[in-house]
């Protein structure tokens, strides 16, 4: 038999399983063990990937979704092993991890599980590395926000179990199903995962029976690893909070007594509702406060500019405004000016000023039209136009750049500071990485490398060695460090991210891979750069300006539709395209398809064109995949203008349906 049986359960984080199963292979080199891997129908090319880079390694794909729990069973099924590993692809392991988790569970009998330091993408510890069972107290605590008011109290802190020193090993409840190192003995007397949770709750179903069958769960604290937490749904959405629920209810119902799992059912139903309602005032506030505080901020100066021009400017006349100017007229004008706004991408993350001042002109522009078409007594002054658009041009740019300069400390107001960058790794693989970010065109300030190894003082970008580490990020106040696994091991990329402390993002190079892995906070999922890249088809200001652009060409279509049937090579599928494009079912370009795609790319509308129309080749998977990235990264309505162009006879092509 062998010693260990790793499980790892993937969907759609290629990157991650990736730098994970590179870890995975260092920690048993000198450990009979075998690695499994269950793919849940994954669409970003993971098949492709294990079968290229890790054909050595079992490989289970579904053809659907399974579940967590379903597909762990799968591993568990063919493991041979004396011990089961169940492990997150979202993690990284230290080479001495597995070794040590087994030191301890035979030198601890009655250990039927065990769970270790778990730190999130900058070090920090994770709490969930250690929980108590959610009794109906502990779950009350939790959903009414005392546990995390009172993190180390033994009466509020009973879910993380903060009372319990992180540094330390312990006895507790629950273990994380992110890493879940079980002896197959106790596994198999408290029995295998249950299918009945589909995500969430499998694990302290798990933990649950294993105590039940005699075993003890530990938190071991001599090892740790890193957990990005990548899953698909991140905490605080409401899909996140009505499954984790959902999973605690299936929980109460299997193990409490009738009474008690009503009361307890009752309460998670309660914090259903109110963990809900928190996150629909918190959405809300996020996206619309910025607009509130304009709204408010414009209606108070445009009242302030109507009496000063009532009683000093116009006081010989004996002009004065009614109500309806003061309480629908203004109102409407700053609802034409926030709306221009909006449209013009004013109200994107660090929008530049030039978005501010067009969709204010516009919005000008349109208020002084509709003016001309208002009955004599609805005109009340051009004056007040111009100096609302005035007043509105200076709260808006004056409150951007004080948020703006609160956060970043400057007043490049729409400009980001590139982050002072460092490279940990030898000369070759430092040099490598460079080269990707300057392909990828990732904006950066560069400061050097750091070696593992002495090296030539004169040596270009050269800084020193990894022991001065902490004081060069300290001297050159770096704020993003990039590990080359390749070089330097995952214990000390570990040791050095927990030494150095939060404060610089870090982010780690898998060898000899194109991807870029890191993650800035702990409570949203783990973020994955394929060499850092940014998708510009992403943004709210493209997904607006992509509808606006079908919509308009939609209309141009149907109305040059007598020009069009002699040179669409299909009238009828271009008439029956447009309505598809107006009703939203469709959009003009799109990705094209491919039954392999190596990147997650944000979804779009299937599209009447692709951008490999105007190449007229025959493409394999890979190049189809590199092309729809290098549409949704260089995205531009520009783009979609041109590819219309050069495709235009093909506007009435019969679509296939494509999964993407």
């Amino acid at each position: 038999m062998l010693r260990l049986s790793v499980i790892i359960v993937n969907y759609n984080v290629r990157f991650f399983l990736e730098q994970a199963l590179l870890s995975v292979k260092k920690a048993v080199q000198h450990i009979p063990a075998e690695v499994i891997v269950v793919d849940n129908n994954s669409v970003d090319g993971s098949g492709e990937m294990m079968r290229e880079k890790f054909p050595d390694i079992t490989f289970i794909e579904n053809k659907e979704n399974v579940g967590f729990a379903k597909a762990n069973n799968q591993g568990i099924a063919i493991a041979k092993g004396e011990y089961i590993l169940l492990l997150n692809p979202d993690t990284i392991v230290e080479e001495d991890t597995f070794g040590k988790c087994i030191q301890f569970m035979e030198s601890h009998p009655d250990a039927g599980a065990l769970g270790v330091k778990m730190l999130d993408g900058k070090g920090n510890f994770l709490p969930e590395s250690k929980r108590g069972f959610p009794s109906p107290s502990v779950a009350f605590y939790k959903a009414f926000g005392l546990s995390k008011l009172f993190p180390k109290s033994k009466i509020f802190g009973g879910y993380h179990l903060g009372y319990l020193s992180e540094n330390e090993t312990h006895v507790v409840d629950v273990l994380a199903g992110a890493f879940m190192f079980i002896r197959r003995a106790a596994l198999e007397k408290a029995g295998w995962l249950d299918p009945a949770f589909f995500m969430y709750g499998e694990d302290i179903d798990l933990s649950y029976r294993i105590v039940k069958a005699g075993y003890q769960n530990y938190y071991f604290a001599d090892t740790r690893i890193i957990h990005y937490k990548g899953e698909s749904t991140k905490k605080g959405t409401m899909n996140y909070v009505r499954m984790f629920y959902q999973a605690m209810i299936i929980f109460a119902q299997k193990h409490f007594s009738n009474s008690g799992a009503g009361f307890y059912i009752f309460m998670l139903k309660v914090a259903i509702y109110l963990r809900a309602a928190l996150s629909v005032v918190s959405a809300f506030i996020k996206r619309w406060s910025l607009p509130i505080i304009d709204a408010v901020t414009m209606y108070a100066g445009m009242i302030l500019l109507k009496n000063y021009w009532q009683y000093n400017v116009k006081v010989a006349e004996g002009l004065t405004y009614p109500e309806e100017y003061i309480f629908i007229i203004i109102p409407g004008y700053i609802l034409v000016w926030l709306t221009a706004v909006f449209f013009s991408g004013g109200y994107e993350k660090n929008a530049r000023p030039g978005r501010i001042i067009r969709g204010l002109f516009f919005g000008t522009v349109v208020i002084a039209a509709i003016y001309g078409f208002l009955p004599e007594t609805m005109r009340f002054s051009r004056a007040m136009i111009i100096l609302g658009f005035m007043f509105a041009l200076f709260e808006m740019i004056g409150i951007r750049l004080a948020i703006h300069f609160m956060k970043y400390k400057n007043l490049k107001l729409g400009e980001v500071r590139e982050k002072k960058l460092i490279i940990v790794g030898n000369k070759a693989e430092s040099q490598r990485v460079e080269m990707l970010l300057n392909q990828a065109k990732v904006k950066n300030d560069y400061i050097g490398y750091v070696s593992i190894h002495p090296e030539s003082p004169h040596s270009v970008h050269y800084l020193g060695e990894v022991h001065q580490l902490a004081e060069i990020a300290r001297i050159y106040k770096i704020e993003e460090i990039i590990f080359c696994s390749k070089d330097i091991s995952s214990q000390a990329i570990i040791e050095w991210m927990t030494n150095i402390g939060p404060d610089p993002e870090y982010k780690i190079v898998p060898e000899d891979s194109m991807s870029i892995i890191g993650s800035n906070s702990k409570d949203a999922p783990g973020e994955l750069y394929t060499i850092d890249i940014k998708l510009a088809i992403a943004t709210p200001f493209n997904k607006r300006s992509k509808r606006i652009f079908d919509l308009i060409a939609a209309l141009f279509l149907l109305i040059t539709l007598p020009v069009n049937i002699f040179i669409i090579r299909n009238p009828a599928g271009l008439v029956a395209n447009i309505f598809k494009v107006l009703r939203g079912k469709n959009s003009w370009v799109g990705y094209a398809g491919g039954r392999q795609q190596q990147f997650q790319l944000p979804p779009v509308r299937t599209g009447i064109i692709t951008p490999i129309d105007e190449l007229r080749a025959a493409l394999n998977d890979a190049a189809v995949s590199r092309i729809n990235l290098l549409y949704a990264k260089d995205y531009s309505t520009s783009q979609d203008a041109e590819l219309l162009l050069k495709c235009y006879r093909l506007l009435g092509r019969k679509l296939t349906p494509i999964e993407y």
